[in-house]
């Protein structure tokens, strides 16, 4: 029946924050099973020991920032207002309920003036990796590899035109020295010293956030992004890795670089890796086996010819004789290696007047056709071999269910679709600490289980 309101609250009451807390909500279940007592004695070098005001503990901050990214909180301001009326938050940061709750500011200013270092997020992040790994939840045995995009804080339309050099491979000295040894094994000069410089290109940089890339990638919108370059261990999803980049880096620029820093850092014996298409290069995949790591990477479909013209697939290679044969029969000799690590083949223009198929094979004046190949390319191919291996696809359909799943929850729940600041380092220091949230909230997930509700 119809009850009318009941009184005022205004009833002394004898509660404790503990009564008030739900046994299953996740923070206790992430305060049960974390040790964040690290932080302190990381930071402990970046405070006066002697002067100045009392500062806020620097533990409770990071663990507010955290609870920001666990519970999608992107503003501070409003996190600091949720912290004043939510029971649970105040229990996990140890504050009282007649405890005044700080201000928003001090975070942002603690940011600005004492935490500009990237470092100390990576160390953050690093901590409660080993800490996976120490309750076995992580073996290092496969790892995933993405990159997914966050949108800058800046207008698409403000930006001025600029030449800028694009990012430098982490493999071209090795690249220079597989060049010079291609070219004295064919009896060729080696080529003159000349510094390696990246490509210089006109692109649009933002007049807001002078970091951010212009991303201009099929299938994705266009305008100014960061990447979050991502690596997930295979076991139950737990991030190892997270670097920031502006947008336009190609994933394939600081992959084994990353890959190089994780075994360092935590001993993984990586056995194979899950990449997609971008990540399916001669450079990634020598780097791989040179490493003996088993690469599993998407099909890359090659950039198709002009209508009408004939695909370089039509001719195949012949490792014996190192050319290749047309569909007519000429073998193509080998003719230079350039700069770049890709082998010329050439035909015979006397031969290719006559041919049949010379209007869709090439459309030189001379009417000779060249082929290139990369230096490493057989490289590429043993590891694009592994895509089609039972065990290949085994690895590949894991990754929709490790780093996909991993990104599609850091946007679903975490506030990973935007770049919360501007500038580089600031969006490096938000992706760790969104990826260390989100591994905080798997290992507590995996350790801990919900009691049975008793029963009526």
């Amino acid at each position: 029946m119809l009850r009318k309101p009941g009184p005022e609250q205004t009833a002394l009451e004898m509660v404790t924050l503990e009564e008030l807390v739900p046994a299953d909500h996740l923070l206790r279940r992430i305060d049960a099973v974390i040790d964040f007592s690290f932080i302190h004695d990381r930071v402990a070098g970046l405070y006066c020991a002697d002067n100045g005001r009392p500062p806020l503990d620097p533990t409770l901050m990071f663990k507010a920032l955290f609870i920001g990214y666990l519970f999608g909180i992107r503003s501070e301001r409003q996190l600091v207002r949720e912290i004043t009326v939510n029971v649970a938050y105040r229990w996990f940061l140890r504050l009282k309920l007649t405890d005044g709750v700080f201000d928003a500011s001090t975070l942002s200013q603690n940011r600005r003036r004492r935490f500009t270092d990237p470092r100390v997020a990576q160390d953050i992040f690093d901590a409660i990796v080993e800490q996976a790994i120490g309750h076995g939840l992580v073996d290092g045995t496969v790892l995933y590899t993405d990159s997914t995009h966050l949108k800058a804080n800046a207008n698409k339309g403000k930006y001025d035109l600029e030449l800028i050099a694009q990012s430098r491979a982490d493999y071209w000295d090795d690249l220079d020295r597989a060049i010079d040894t291609d070219r004295d094994e064919h009896g060729k000069k080696p080529l003159k010293p000349a510094e390696r410089e990246p490509a210089v290109k006109q692109t649009k940089v933002s007049r807001t956030d002078k970091d951010a890339g212009y991303m201009v990638r099929e299938g994705k919108p266009k305008g100014f992004f960061y990447l979050d370059h991502r690596t997930v261990d295979g076991r139950l999803g737990i991030i190892t890795d997270t670097h920031a980049t502006p947008a336009n880096v190609h994933d394939s620029i600081v992959y084994l670089t990353r890959l190089d820093r994780q075994v360092e850092r935590f001993g993984f014996a990586v056995g194979a890796v899950g990449l997609d298409a971008g990540y399916a290069t001669p450079g990634i995949a020598r780097g791989l086996e040179e490493r003996n790591i088993l690469g599993v990477t998407g099909y890359r479909n090659p950039t198709p010819p002009r209508s009408g013209m004939m695909r370089k697939s039509r001719f195949a290679y012949e490792a014996e004789q190192d050319g290749y044969r047309c569909p007519e029969g000429q073998v193509l000799p080998y003719a230079t290696t350039d700069r770049s690590g890709y082998k010329h083949y050439r035909s015979d223009p006397a031969i290719c007047k006559t041919c049949p198929l010379l209007a869709s094979c090439t459309s030189n004046a001379k009417a000779q056709r060249t082929i290139t190949r990369h230096v490493w390319q057989d490289a590429r191919e043993r590891t694009d071999a592994h895509r089609l291996t039972p065990w290949g696809k085994a690895i590949y359909k894991r990754r929709k269910e490790t780093v996909e799943r991993s990104f599609a929850d850091a946007k679903q729940l975490h506030g990973h679709r935007y770049a919360r600041f501007r500038s580089l380092w600031r969006v490096r220091v938000q992706c760790l600490l969104a990826a260390t949230a989100q591994n905080i909230k798997k290992i507590a997930m995996a350790l801990t289980t919900t009691a049975a509700p008793r029963p009526a």
